[in-house]
């Protein structure tokens, strides 16, 4: 039979604050295990927590930019639930009046992350909510730790309706957010300290019935390319298990990257088993339509928006403008770059091309490049106004990278400038031309590629300086002559 998936995600983001959500430890990853810590998030007896409002109104700011309503009045809730990574054995969450609701998210119109197409469409987003994070367990050979320094951390989380039908959907989905989440100033979104993590859901029906399936939960994936192999894998177990006749139960789902496979971990909670109810110390959050348009008008410039600017005013290609968006922070270096360059086009070409590559390499953020955007477009101005050439452009931006020195000064310290002098050029190719007669021949018998060989050697005897057009008219006419 012929089946349709129905995929819904909720997206967990630690949101970027200085301190957790309901006290004044610091909001920091990386330091040692239950150093960062208070009796508040530890849930001792007594202790009463203070909502964060960065962090309150950093959840508003992403409902606004996912065209969510905001809601006037809301509250926090207490969801219990019993297990080591809960210091209280409840968790300050929304449960019925969260923050946003009602808002969309735009995927498509490129290819997918498996090749094929992506039409433009729209995904809901049924609610964000605002919650504390809970710990992190560390596991050993024989044992188990709990780090609390995570407990208490600003948690938001936006679920999203049950629109999305393939992998490549969901991974569209997930790009496209975790771009507005970081171009917003919300969070980092760095999957590896565990700032986004994604549950899924996933049922399968009949193709063409718009009744649903049984729902399937696969919890805390933690890449994009894991959510979209858990769900090719789902997709093909419940279709198996739907053709044997064995019928589909709720349950919650590991997923195991090693061996490419999902496994049972329980059967489903219901939202009665949580035992919800309004939590008791804290009041009621409200905003006025004055204080959301406050919020409103700082919205930041989103990435579909940037890009259409980016082809626009920089006279990019679709797919430049789709690189250098993808990172907010690359962006923005672009932006400084070209500006200050005299080819704009020539800047975003170093960066797709050598920047991005280095940074890869080294693994190394934007953030920390030892390159300043002003110096990049020095080095492509030295090539526009033909100071050196492409060839040496890129052994300079390789000592640019390493040591963040200026483009000019290691130029003139290596007395790297390009050879644009004609007659010392002519003689060169004058020298290459004497040396390979064999090459000339087959040149004037018509093999054009042979020209390329001569260039060669020209930049060889000239150590790489010489102007190489200049060569290649100078060479064309030696080689032409009888």
């Amino acid at each position: 039979m012929q089946y349709e998936a129905v995929i819904g995600l909720e997206v967990h983001v630690q949101i970027r604050t200085n301190s957790k959500m309901f006290c004044s430890c610091p909001n920091r990853f990386g330091a040692e295990p239950n150093t960062l810590v208070c009796p508040v998030c530890m849930g001792y007896p007594g202790v009463l927590p203070v909502p964060n409002r960065e962090a309150i109104l950093k959840t508003v700011r992403a409902g606004l930019l996912t065209g969510c309503a905001i809601a006037r009045i809301s509250k926090f809730d207490r969801k219990s639930y019993f297990y080591p990574d809960m210091p209280k054995n409840y968790q300050i969450s929304q449960y019925d009046m969260p923050f946003c609701e009602h808002g969309r998210v735009r995927i498509g119109g490129g290819k997918g992350f498996s090749g094929a197409e992506l039409p433009v469409r729209e995904i809901g987003i049924t609610r964000i909510h605002l919650e504390e994070d809970v710990a992190k367990l560390n596991h050993y050979a024989g044992a188990s730790g709990v780090d609390y320094n995570r407990a208490g951390v600003p948690l938001m989380e936006t679920v999203s309706d049950p629109d999305m039908h393939t992998p490549d959907e969901a991974y569209a989905y997930l790009t496209a957010l975790k771009e507005i989440m970081q171009y917003g100033d919300i969070s980092d979104c760095d999957m590896e300290k565990g700032q986004m993590r994604c549950d899924v859901n996933i049922s399968l029906r009949p193709a063409g019935s718009d009744t649903f399936g049984t729902k399937i939960e696969i919890k805390n994936l933690n890449s994009f390319r894991a959510v979209h192999r858990a769900l090719e894998y789902e997709i093909w177990r419940q279709a198996q298990e739907l053709d044997a006749g064995r019928p589909l139960r709720q349950e919650t789902r590991g997923w195991n990257d090693d061996h490419g496979e999902t496994y049972l971990m329980r059967t489903k909670e219901q939202a009665h088993d949580y035992r919800y109810f309004p939590d008791p110390d804290l009041m009621v959050v409200k905003f006025t339509d004055e204080e959301i348009d406050t919020i409103r008008r700082s919205l930041p410039e989103l990435p579909d928006a940037l890009r259409t600017r980016l082809v626009r005013d920089y006279a990019l290609a679709e797919y430049d403008a789709e690189v250098l968006t993808q990172d907010r922070m690359l962006a923005a270096w672009f932006e400084t770059a070209a500006a200050a360059a005299k080819n704009p086009k020539l800047v975003a070409n170093w960066v797709i091309s050598e920047l991005l590559r280095e940074l890869g390499e080294a693994k190394t953020a934007i953030a920390d490049c030892r390159i300043r955007p002003e110096q990049l477009a020095a080095l492509t101005d030295l090539i526009e106004n033909r100071t050196i050439n492409g060839k040496i452009a890129k052994d300079v931006f390789a000592e640019m990278f390493a040591t963040g020195a200026d483009p000019a000064e290691i130029v003139k310290a290596k007395g790297l400038t390009q050879v644009s002098d004609e007659s010392a050029i002519a003689a060169f190719v004058d020298q290459a031309v004497a040396a390979h007669p064999a090459q000339v021949e087959q040149f004037r018998a018509g093999n054009e590629k042979v020209l390329q060989f001569f260039v060669g050697q020209v930049m060889k005897l000239s150590r790489g300086k010489a102007n190489p057009q200049l060569a290649v008219a100078l060479l064309r006419d030696k080689l032409s002559q009888s």
